[in-house]
């Protein structure tokens, strides 16, 4: 029981009444670690970091967009040779979400491009005497791309928490659909 203006309340019903008076957070900025399978490799698993921002698009904060960028690398290596790749997403999102006490969880839908650099090394090209563009070459590619992605945000202290999520992915590579997935586990900032 709890003492409030001069009567008794239960404690449950205090704490749904401070829950109503705080509105849903508007604005929601999160980053952290992104790992995914890389845009235009066949193997492996590209890891990196991720930015994204996200606004209650509607009163009831039930529908949002955003925006997101994200960083991430793999490397594979053969006997031939050594294949590094830099995957550069950037997206632009409109996702449902429901309200959930301290959290929420929903949906996002991102569409965009990726940018790949890929550097590939010959392997013991240096030992065999190779240089310039016969020991090492590098690209630059621009992929469509879209996400569908589960998403769950908990604040955990003040305007702090975590984020999570993850889903498949689509990238347009030389005419064709390459499917794949992405995933981010980081902090979130609810001003």
């Amino acid at each position: 029981m709890l003492l409030v203006l001069g009567g008794w309340l239960p404690v449950a019903r205090a704490q749904e009444i401070a829950s109503a008076a705080t509105p849903p957070p508007g604005n929601t900025v999160d980053g952290g670690l992104v790992l995914a399978l890389p845009a235009a490799l066949q193997t492996g698993m590209s890891a990196g970091v991720g930015l994204g921002y996200f606004r209650a698009a509607t009163a009831g904060g039930w529908l949002a967009w955003g925006a997101r960028a994200s960083w991430s690398t793999a490397t594979e290596y053969t006997l031939i040779d050594t294949v590094r790749n830099d995957d550069i997403r950037l997206r632009l999102c409109l996702g449902v979400q429901h309200l959930a006490g301290r959290g929420s969880f929903g949906l996002r839908v991102g569409v965009g491009a990726t940018a790949v650099y890929e550097n590939v090394t010959a392997s013991q090209g240096s030992r065999a005497g190779l240089t310039g563009s016969a020991l090492e070459t590098s690209k630059w590619d621009l992929l469509p791309a879209a996400d569908v992605e589960g998403v769950v945000f908990l604040r955990v202290w003040h305007a702090w928490g975590m984020s999570l999520s993850g889903g498949p992915t689509l990238h347009l590579l030389d005419g064709s659909a390459r499917y794949g997935w992405t995933s981010q586990l980081g902090v979130l900032w609810q001003p």
